[in-house]
């Protein structure tokens, strides 16, 4: 969507920080020897609390209030009382949602207590990489330009990216146009971001795959080649500096 009027900004912020907020505890409250779908539960009673309805369930019918991706999945992971969380694991927390018709999303990969599998330095990558790539955006500059960037970034960092995986535009439903951010230089791609614009802008980083494919159950997406993925996102607005982060507040780069 693009920001016509102070009641769409306000609009847009209220739902950006009920989805920020609920990721921030969500991160804060997982620990070893807790069931995803405990988690879940906390985070989907968090969206409540602010009137705010599950993206995926209300879009999709996804069978989770938030997607939580364990070590080698890459996103869509299943909330379940069956997966347990372990020292150590790598965890991607993807909380989007609608409320009072505006839709907001974000996620966040983290280490689960102690990183006994040195896998903080991916983390620690992908997080850059978004950062670096979020303050490169502003009217006028070519989506295809900003791929190239993650791209680039990522290999300098010994790391690669998920290929057919996207950020996208959302503000009215949960996408929209642009509807394919790659992490990769996409040469017929010619679109450019808009001045006002919101956008979902994330990151999918691995150590071995380069595409996601779906799982048996339908929803997770797993990587073509094994090994690990993390994945960040923000929703910002597109302006003709740097961009506004609206959900600044899941503190994911703190």
């Amino acid at each position: 969507m693009s920001i016509t009027s102070e009641f769409e900004l306000e609009g847009m912020e209220m739902i950006s920080e009920a989805v920020a907020i609920t990721l921030k505890e969500m991160r804060a409250w997982a620990k070893p020897g807790m069931s995803t779908g405990e988690l879940d539960d906390f985070g989907g009673q968090i969206l409540s609390s602010f009137g705010a309805k599950s993206a995926p369930k209300l879009t999709y019918g996804f069978p989770g209030w938030t997607c939580i991706s364990i070590n080698n999945e890459v996103a869509h992971g299943i909330p379940s009382q069956e997966k347990i969380l372990m020292e150590g694991d790598l965890v991607n927390i993807d909380v989007s949602a609608e409320l009072n018709g505006f839709w907001a999303d974000n996620g966040g990969s983290f280490v689960l207590g102690k990183d006994l599998y040195n896998r903080q330095p991916l983390v620690d990558a992908s997080k850059q990489i978004l950062f670096k790539a979020i303050n490169q955006i502003k009217g006028g500059v070519k989506i295809a330009d900003i791929g190239a960037l993650i791209e680039s970034e990522a290999r300098k960092s010994g790391f690669k990216v998920i290929k057919n995986l996207a950020g996208h535009g959302v503000g009215r439903s949960l996408h929209e146009e642009p509807s394919e951010i790659l992490n990769c230089y996409n040469r017929y791609n010619k679109q450019r971001f808009k001045k006002n614009s919101v956008v979902a802008i994330e990151t999918f980083i691995t150590t071995d795959s380069t595409y996601a494919e779906q799982a048996k159950d339908g929803w997770t997406l797993l990587g073509n080649k094994g090994g690990f993925a993390v994945q960040h996102e923000h929703t910002i607005i597109v302006t003709d500096g740097k961009p506004i982060i609206l959900t600044a507040a899941n503190e994911i780069w703190y």
